[in-house]
């Protein structure tokens, strides 16, 4: 795994965009906030996409199958000839869905309760057979891919019963927090599965940092060597591509915005990331060119 002691701010991606072949982009703090591209990130891309010899993988933590994905950002401009794949953990949670070769997903049984978004998208159980129920009492499973309610108080109940039924939970979006549109932070799937976890339960987590993510993005670029993970999440985007054996890129002015400081200074960088454990290469305040 690469180790730095300290991350070098750099001003964009122009500065280091000859030392890699393979480019994991995260999307939600990324490239937009949910609503709106972020400024220069069109741009960015556009110019990445210049370069020969680079492979573009816009990969989400999104519990959502990557149709969804497209449609989003094309809607902000990210159209699908600036990348070459978009990977989202829904999209690999339906593959082993339907693949049953995991033997998390082998042993599941046809009842499952979800917790999901406003929307209530579970396109990531079509085709597989699946059933849902309101309550755990009546559950095989916990599919957990949204957290609408935003309270674990909420759910706690919910993990009680699952836990004295041994029931696993399908962890969709291992995310802990995203960052809303207006700037606020909102809890995500990932809290819910980490307290399931903390409770004794069992938890099948996809997405990033988890290693058959970054497998699976490097099977879509198999001579891509130079890997560097773009993201604003310390845990799930710089150390997956860490794991994945590559560089990360930290976009400071994300989910750690305001431990930062806007634009972030140095210092706070380096506490930051020495706390953590988790040093990136590179660092810098937006994904811009």
């Amino acid at each position: 795994m690469p180790a730095h002691v300290t991350s070098k701010m750099i001003s964009g991606l122009s500065e280091i965009v000859d030392e890699f072949d393979l480019f994991l982009i995260d999307q939600w703090g990324v490239l937009h906030n949910g609503e709106t591209a972020h400024e220069g990130a069109v741009e960015a891309m556009e110019e990445l996409r210049k370069v020969d010899g680079k492979t573009i993988v816009i990969l989400s933590n999104s519990g959502k199958r990557v149709d969804d994905s497209y449609d989003r950002m094309e809607g902000m401009g990210i159209h699908k000839g600036l990348y070459d794949h978009v990977v989202t953990s829904g999209e690999l949670c339906h593959r082993n869905f339907m693949a049953k070769s995991d033997p998390i997903f082998a042993s599941l049984g046809a009842k499952t309760l979800p917790f999901t978004w406003n929307d209530d998208n579970l396109a990531i159980l079509d085709g597989t057979g699946k059933e849902v129920v309101k309550t755990a009492e009546e559950a095989d499973f916990i599919l957990c891919t949204g957290t609408n309610e935003g309270d674990l108080d909420y759910y706690r109940p919910y993990l009680r019963v699952a836990l004295e039924k041994k029931l696993p939970l399908i962890c969709v979006n291992p995310d802990l927090v995203s960052v809303a549109p207006d700037g606020t932070l909102n809890m995500c799937p990932g809290q819910v599965a980490l307290e399931y976890e903390n409770m004794g339960g069992t938890v099948r987590w996809h997405g990033k940092p988890q290693e058959e993510t970054y497998e699976y993005c490097k099977s879509l670029a198999p001579n891509a060597k130079r890997i560097v993970g773009i993201g604003d999440s310390l845990a799930h985007d710089i150390e997956g591509a860490h794991i994945a054996g590559g560089e990360g890129l930290f976009i400071c002015g994300g989910i750690h915005g305001d431990e930062l400081g806007h634009p972030p200074q140095q210092v706070k960088i380096d506490a930051l990331t020495a706390k953590r454990g988790i040093v990136p290469k590179y660092s810098s305040y937006r994904f811009v060119w």
